[in-house]
């Protein structure tokens, strides 16, 4: 069990970061009232990653393709989604020290170069369409065979997959209304509906062809014995179904935000409609 639990390629750097987001999330849970339900959800999508990347899961992703299509769905739909329907941005932040939030995070926040960085990144507009993208670029055979050859390419599709999908997700399920929410309550229920349908063509695709489109895994040997047509359709369904599903799951959580949102507002002009029939009575 313990040999299942290493590394099968270390990353100093992912483990860095994520016993830094793990520290000072336990320091800001301390400090602040979060829900047992919140924390749940932060420390599944954390356990989902480091079981991803910095396990002999990766092992497995890396020498069988339908693997690697549950390794870039936790990175890119589970794992961002649980952890962003956490809302742990505020118990992080409660995390860092006082003086660094006043001396280094609030001068950084105001800053022109963040605000211009933040404005693309959060861009609702380019952050659905990175989102589809990375799944598509990612999943051209041509660009999957470097990956799988170039340590670096690899790295940067499982990061890139995890950024993308933790900004899109956080956008999706911000329980904020606009502003300063980036995105408007309505769209972040369409949202994960348009993004899921490409995924779902390709998934098909993948799915009901009958040529091997990823020899790499054949070349670079695969872990488990199973036919290179099974391996491929099995990938093509998880592209296809949990993908989806998961997306199902963002859209009806975005649509409760939605309501609740409404209710709110509705909640506020009832008060003010009394007042003023009050005053004309």
């Amino acid at each position: 069990m313990l040999q299942w639990l290493t590394p099968w390629e270390f990353s100093p750097v992912l483990l860095v970061v994520l016993a830094t987001g793990a520290l000072l999330y336990l320091r800001g849970a301390r400090r602040l009232r979060v829900s047992l339900a919140r924390q749940l959800g932060f420390w599944l999508g954390m356990a989902l990653i480091y079981a991803a990347l910095l396990t002999h899961f990766d092992y497995y992703a890396q020498h069988q393709f339908f693997v690697d299509r549950i390794q870039q769905v936790l990175l890119h739909h589970l794992a961002p989604l649980l952890i962003m329907v956490s809302y742990p941005l505020g118990v992080l932040r409660a995390g860092l020290p006082l003086r660094w939030r006043a001396r280094a995070l609030r001068p950084l926040a105001r800053s022109m170069p963040w605000r211009a960085i933040s404005a693309v990144l959060f861009n609702p507009l380019l952050a659905t369409l990175s989102f589809i993208a990375l799944v598509l670029v990612w999943l051209i055979p041509r660009v999957m065979t470097l990956a799988m050859l170039d340590w670096r390419l690899y790295m940067l599709m499982n990061w890139s997959m995890l950024a993308s999908g933790l900004i899109y997700w956080g956008l999706v399920v911000d329980h904020r209304r606009r502003p300063p929410a980036r995105m408007a309550p309505g769209l972040r229920v369409l949202s994960p509906a348009l993004s899921m349908t490409p995924q779902i063509l390709v998934g098909a695709i993948i799915t009901f062809s009958r040529t091997d489109l990823y020899p790499i895994f054949s070349i670079c040997g695969r872990a488990l014995d199973m036919s290179v047509l099974a391996d491929q359709q099995l990938g093509g369904l998880i592209t296809w179904v949990p993908a989806s599903a998961i997306e199902t799951v963002g859209a009806l959580l975005a649509l409760r935000i939605w309501m609740r949102l409404s209710q709110h507002a509705r909640g506020r002009r009832m008060p003010a409609r009394t007042t003023a029939a009050a005053r004309v009575g």
